[in-house]
């Protein structure tokens, strides 16, 4: 190939941005201050000719990404995570890097949650065997996650949780003793840090028997036993594999660029 056609090979970075921003509502979505959705980190060659896609920052996945000779990482949880640091050691070393190889940095958070196709939350439904039919977890004037009707034994619905869990790295649970007539009739998804005061509250009041999150602080499985309702943690980790692995290969449809998974589970 020749330096001319190898600069001009590959898909414009500015394109890519513009389609995810407009795809993912990125900036009229509220989030949290850390979160900074959107592109983090431009290259020099403005172009992309394979994507990385990864749930966390950090040295693992970006290690991951030059390996795998991407240009663009698309993350859910970014660059900014842990807020306000001066760029000094490991942060350094990430940045320098991240310039070195030429590689871009994309996130998005409750953007990508949200989406009705791509996002986190209604492919975990997909995933599980549900059909959303509402929205879910609300969060300031938009929802996060979805919720619906089924009819499925609650031991079937965690052995195909436990299922998915453990093929990204993690182990699902669930709240209480699973009776062997028990049946989820209305269930809700929040991926990520799902189980809250808010999201039980929310599902008492729409009349879950069952909650799916990512995960959720101890007490939250103990209120749910007060409450009747069922929580599946799935890990938070795994949760949130399926939107940034969705969202990559929608650019590789939509701009004809190659796009590889990186798994780093957590464990959580």
């Amino acid at each position: 190939m020749s330096p001319e056609k190898e600069i001009h090979s590959g898909a414009s970075l500015s394109r890519i941005v513009d389609f995810l921003d407009e795809i993912l509502q990125t900036s009229t979505t509220p989030d949290y201050p850390g979160a900074l959705n959107g592109l983090q980190l431009s290259n020099r060659s403005g172009r992309i000719t394979k994507v990385a896609a990864a749930v966390d920052f950090s040295t693992q996945t970006i290690k991951a990404a030059i390996d795998a000779h991407a240009n663009l990482l698309i993350v859910h949880h970014g660059m900014f995570w842990k807020g306000l640091q001066p760029i000094v050691g490991r942060t350094h070393t990430q940045l320098s890097d991240l310039i070195d190889a030429d590689v871009a940095v994309y996130a998005s958070h409750l953007p990508l949650d949200r989406h009705p196709q791509l996002g986190n939350n209604v492919l975990l439904a997909k995933t599980l065997g549900l059909e959303p039919s509402a929205e879910f977890a609300r969060f300031k004037e938009i929802f996060i996650g979805v919720q619906g009707t089924a009819d499925i034994p609650t031991s079937v619905l965690i052995e195909r949780a436990q299922l998915f869990s453990r093929s990204n790295g993690g182990e699902a649970i669930a709240t209480g003793r699973i009776e062997s007539d028990q049946e989820t009739r209305r269930w809700a998804i929040c991926t990520g840090s799902g189980a809250s005061a808010e999201t039980l509250a929310e599902a008492t009041q729409d009349r879950i028997d069952t909650l799916i999150v990512g995960e959720g602080p101890h007490w939250t499985a103990v209120d749910a036993l007060e409450r009747g309702v069922t929580i599946i943690y799935v890990g938070h980790y795994a949760s949130e594999t399926l939107g940034v692995y969705a969202l990559a290969n929608e650019i590789s449809q939509q701009f004809g660029v190659d796009f590889a998974r990186i798994s780093a589970p957590t464990g959580l």
